[in-house]
């Protein structure tokens, strides 16, 4: 071999060694203290998040018309509803708690199971067609598009052409990247002196960057930490329906005697990973109670008490979950520093439509013949 291919090779080696080693760390999610710090701002087109901002808003995108992605995701808390277990589309309840939109665009992987983790297009598309959501045929939203004026003049103005599935889907993503926390106490540097008591907790004695890593301070990755069950999942017959069609659909075994969420299972149909459930961000948490997949606990409190205990009974709970043994003035402490983490509301102009939605134009006649 000459020497120049020899070194080529070494070359393609070293980086590849190199792409390895990158990879390896973001899958052990094992993110150092030094890396935390402010979520940085997506770039996206403002025409683009402009339409996706009145899409978000709009019951029309849902199969009846009376639900938005607003319903479930309100500004003022953080994009989230504030109750334990959602709503879900018309004559269903639904058997998990709402996740903040907060720094969404950032994600790895969305919702509590993580079943989708390609990009957000798909989590757009899911929760507008998934039946038990929005239970929206995209046929027929795409027709309702463009029925009015004001999409027409906004899905031109983006550069989409005239409105269509793929165009919506496209502003709704740019507006969920817009979706940035900023203000809190942690990123100014302005913490009280018992928050940076409870950070250095945080990184050392309680050992939470173990999985709450990075600056949304989680490592997008399942784990199981002992949740006790809601039992008004299988209680109320509209969150146990809405239930049996996800557990139907993803093929989980038993689905109709089953009494427990299985999480991540879904997704490697392993025994292991039954009740494993997404790290969830620890951004914006003031706005957010109910707290946990299944919205278990109502107060910060509850969930220091539980991390502090050793986390709940379950035979697969992640073998790094010990009892704290916390005193009170450190729980305290560590109650002011995940606080300091919460910044400024999104109820604000830029998250929000100003005025309501007009819906009073006239119908096109021959609508399906008329071009836009």
């Amino acid at each position: 071999m000459s020497t120049k291919r020899l070194r080529r090779r070494i070359v393609v080696l070293c980086l590849s060694a190199v792409t390895l080693t990158s990879t390896l760390g973001l899958l052990s999610g094992t993110a150092s203290a030094e890396e935390f710090g402010p979520v940085q701002t997506k770039d996206v087109k403002p025409a683009l998040a402009d339409l996706g901002k009145r899409l978000f808003y709009d019951p029309r995108i849902s199969g009846d018309t009376t639900a938005s992605c607003s319903s479930c995701h309100q500004p003022e808390k953080a994009f989230t509803d504030g109750q334990a277990l959602s709503d879900a589309y018309s004559g269903l309840k639904h058997f998990r708690n709402t996740p903040t939109l907060a720094n969404v665009g950032h994600r790895s992987a969305w919702l509590h199971d993580g079943r989708l983790g390609t990009n957000l297009n798909d989590v757009t598309r899911e929760m507008i067609t998934e039946t038990y959501l929005m239970n929206m045929d995209m046929r027929i939203m795409q027709e309702r598009l463009k029925q009015d004026p004001v999409y027409v003049d906004m899905f031109k103005a983006a550069g989409l052409g005239e409105p269509s599935n793929g165009g919506a889907r496209k502003a709704i993503q740019n507006f969920l990247k817009t979706i940035t926390s900023k203000g809190s106490p942690f990123d100014q540097g302005t913490m009280s002196s018992g928050a940076k008591r409870g950070f250095e907790l945080f990184k050392g004695k309680a050992g939470c960057t173990s999985c709450h890593s990075g600056n949304r301070f989680t490592d997008d990755k399942p784990h199981n930490i002992g949740v006790p069950g809601n039992p008004e999942i299988w209680s109320d017959p509209e969150r146990h329906t809405a239930f049996v069609t996800y557990a139907k659909f993803f093929g989980i075994p038993n689905y109709m005697n089953l009494r427990e969420d299985l999480g991540a299972f879904l997704r490697t149909h392993r025994d292991e990973h039954r009740r494993s459930f997404l790290t969830p961000t620890l951004r914006e948490l003031t706005y957010t109670a109910p707290y946990m997949h299944n919205g278990t606990f109502a107060s910060l409190e509850d969930v220091i008490e539980f991390y502090n205990r050793g986390g709940g009974d379950d035979p697969n709970k992640d073998s790094g979950m010990k009892p704290l043994n916390l005193v009170p003035s450190e729980k305290q402490d560590l109650l002011e520093f995940l606080k300091a983490l919460s910044g400024e509301s999104f109820a604000r102009d830029e998250y929000t439509l100003k005025d309501e939605i007009d819906t009073d134009y006239p119908v096109i006649a021959k609508w399906r013949k008329t071009p836009n």
